[in-house]
């Protein structure tokens, strides 16, 4: 894509609303727009990294067996009351409520009564069991402290997942898969999660689990053991400061001492148990012939946070560093020209060659044709934009028989004749 067709520009000042890094960086880089507090739009680089993020999750929750479904954010007033959530708990404190000379409806802040309705009419015996179904769709929340980017908004891309089992033993077979899904799902997002016990809140009795991810832009606090697999399914301690007992120093598992750190939270998973399935009549016929309610699990991830959670992590002084997975684009193409005529005439040619052999190859690539900015200029910008690989082209190159190129991040600059290992991401 040539960079002069983008309608978005770069900022060289930081807005002035923002304290958080990642809605700083992504504002100035031309990814999102600040409609008010809690809620952006995203422009057409934004809307790439969120595609891919949501590409990455998708992939790995049918890799579990999830069926993607998108249901209806108008949520009935009647399906909250027989779960007895209108009034109370996340209906009263985070739902946004719409009434019209009809009835009156919410604005989904999550879809466990939706799900449950729905399957209650298509489920009849233990032979329908078990099976699971998710949606990335659109959430909205009440959020009082908006004030963190795309880490806690009132408008947010996210990815629920809700499991439906005829035994607790099943359920919990199902919920150490989905544990593996969600740190394969981090970590080819470029993230290193850590498992940590937490409370079930207003969903669960029972404690849920959270993935966390160490930043000190983070609002959760974690106690947890620095080994190289930070996975309770490995053993491993992490707990959340909400249920933490203070009066432990050691990990009780292999006995290190323990590292106290500012996280955020990226995901979580918990059990319904028949929460949700006994009020509102979602039952089956065991094997005995008995009905029985549906045994529930909940797996929420955060897709828009992920985006800003990978800002936070991965950027310096001059600019985001995407992960290669979600980069808006794999390669930045600069041509540098000299000013000369018959330079620069050789110089695009040598861009443009570049530029179409990379598209042909389905690489990824943002060409910066714009001739009317400097070298510095172009420079900045792409360190801002961030894009994995760095390619210039310029009489300096040329005589030197060749391109340049230059990871984000890295120091290290080389001259090559062509260029290696870049293929096309989905």
């Amino acid at each position: 894509m040539k960079q002069s067709q983008i309608f978005t520009k770069t900022q060289k000042e930081n807005p002035k609303d923002e304290k958080s890094l990642n809605a700083i960086l992504l504002q100035r880089a031309g990814f999102i727009y600040k409609e008010m507090a809690g809620v952006y739009s995203y422009l057409p680089m934004g809307l790439m990294v969120l595609n891919k993020i949501s590409n990455i999750v998708r992939e790995e929750m049918q890799n579990i067996g999830g069926q993607e479904v998108n249901m209806a954010i108008l949520q009935p007033k009647a399906l909250w009351q027989k779960t007895d959530r209108w009034d109370k708990g996340i209906g009263l404190e985070v739902m946004y409520k719409v009434k019209d000379e009809q009835m009156e409806v919410g604005l989904g802040p999550t879809h466990e009564e939706m799900l449950t309705d729905i399957i209650k009419n298509h489920i009849e015996s233990f032979e329908d069991l078990p099976f699971s179904a998710f949606q990335i769709q659109t959430k909205f929340r009440k959020e009082a402290r908006a004030k963190s980017g795309l880490l806690r908004g009132r408008e947010f891309l996210m990815k629920d997942l809700y499991s439906f089992h005829a035994s607790t033993e099943d359920f919990k077979d199902f919920y150490e898969k989905t544990k593996q899904a969600y740190l394969k799902v981090f970590e080819k997002c470029g993230l290193k999660a850590i498992i940590t016990e937490a409370s079930g809140g207003g969903f669960s009795k029972d404690y849920s689990h959270e993935f966390q991810i160490i930043s000190p832009a983070g609002e959760d606090t974690i106690y947890y053991c620095d080994v190289p697999a930070l996975s309770l399914s490995k053993g491993h301690f992490s707990q959340n400061e909400e249920i933490f007992d203070k009066k432990i120093t050691k990990c009780p598992v292999c006995g290190r001492e323990l590292q106290k750190s500012k996280s955020i939270e990226a995901g979580n998973i918990f059990s319904l148990g028949a929460k949700y399935s006994e009020p509102l009549g979602a039952f089956f016929t065991d094997k005995n012939g008995v009905k029985t309610p549906i045994i529930m699990g909940c797996y929420g991830l955060g897709i828009s946070r992920l985006m800003g959670i990978i800002v936070e992590i991965n950027n310096d002084k001059n600019g985001i560093i995407w992960p290669k997975s979600v980069a808006p684009f794999a390669c930045h193409l600069l041509p540098i020209l000299s000013g000369k005529q018959e330079q620069d005439k050789e110089i695009l040619e040598k861009a443009n060659k570049v530029y179409n052999d990379l598209q042909n190859k389905g690489i990824g690539v943002l060409y910066d044709d714009r001739n009317k900015k400097s070298a510095g200029e172009k420079f900045a910008d792409a360190d801002l934009i961030g894009i994995p690989l760095r390619i210039v082209v310029s009489q300096k190159t040329i005589e030197k028989g060749g391109i340049e190129i230059k990871e984000r991040g890295s120091e290290k600059v080389e001259i090559v004749s062509e260029i290696k290992g870049l293929t096309p991401v989905k």
